[in-house]
């Protein structure tokens, strides 16, 4: 990923990322921006479109388009085509991915009652985890990262509203993300912490039924001296590695928190590590917790 935060602005502006993560609003906040908008644009017209843009200069420079996999040469060709488009200084090709985690998705396709387009006769769900896996490699690609989960649609338009005035925006998007082992590792974190080796609330009685969000647990563990130790520690290795994260130009970083369920341990880790590092410069910090509400 590049180490650029340029504003959207003079860029010309690729929009795809999973179905039901907003890029309808997102095109739409471009638009009213003054960026000339095109929704699911054929793969093979993208360079022409980016040549003609180039070429045109100006305010006629502004152009998104939103392509996804609707369109059927999108996975096999788009690489390749985005890869091209990145040598060419002239065209400032920006590939922007918008994502959702799978409960927000499937409330989304409720909601609108539409059906997920790769699962016809299928279930939301399946769709969803079968697009997930075909977008890895193009999401690899992407210059920013979104993630819509908790966004509002206005507060999605306000994001792109601020890309596009060239509004302050972090360099870096750094996801906390607490998990269970017994769950499954996640596939996308790029640092991983068991923290199993921590006293687990959930053998204590009067705990068991609170999250790592709560008081009481985290009054708890931070009884245990190995608590704010590997709080230390961690923080430590953290703010050393972040500033050589966006010297690389890394745009998202995922650290992820295990416990053995993910709803004690991993939860109030990752809420203190966002505590810990409020003030690190260029960073956006969200913090997910994907197993707390898991049985």
């Amino acid at each position: 990923m590049t180490n650029s935060r340029a504003p959207v602005d003079a860029c010309f502006v690729i929009l795809t990322g999973l179905s039901g993560s907003g890029k309808s609003q997102a095109i739409h906040a471009l638009e009213d921006q003054g960026y000339y908008c095109v929704d699911n644009l054929p793969t093979t017209l993208i360079p022409m479109l980016a040549e003609l843009m180039a070429q045109a200069g100006g305010d006629r420079a502004k152009v998104a388009v939103v392509i996804d996999v609707r369109e059927g040469k999108f996975l096999s060709q788009f690489p390749k085509i985005f890869r091209k488009l990145k040598s060419d200084p002239s065209i400032g090709a920006r590939l922007i991915f918008l994502e959702a985690d799978d409960d927000a998705l499937l409330r989304r396709f409720s909601e609108t009652r539409r059906p997920h387009p790769l699962a016809p006769g299928r279930s939301p769900r399946e769709g969803i985890q079968e697009e997930r896996q075909q977008l890895e490699a193009i999401r690899a690609l992407a210059d920013e990262i979104i993630d819509s989960s908790d966004m509002t649609v206005h507060e999605l338009r306000r994001t792109f509203q601020k890309l596009a005035q060239g509004g302050s925006h972090a360099k870096l998007v750094m996801m906390l993300l607490s998990f269970g082992f017994k769950f499954g590792n996640p596939s996308d974190a790029d640092l991983v912490f068991d923290v199993r080796f921590l006293p687990n609330p959930h053998f204590v009685p009067a705990l068991r039924a609170h999250t790592g969000r709560s008081k009481a647990v985290n009054d708890f563990l931070n009884r245990h001296e190995a608590t704010s130790t590997f709080l230390e520690k961690t923080e430590d290795l953290l703010r050393f590695l972040v500033p050589q994260y966006l010297t690389e130009g890394k745009s998202h970083l995922t650290v992820a928190v295990g416990c053995t369920g993910g709803r004690h341990r991993s939860v109030a880790v990752a809420e203190a590590l966002k505590r810990r590092l409020q003030d690190l410069g260029d960073v956006r910090l969200r913090v997910k917790h994907r197993d707390v509400g898991s049985g």
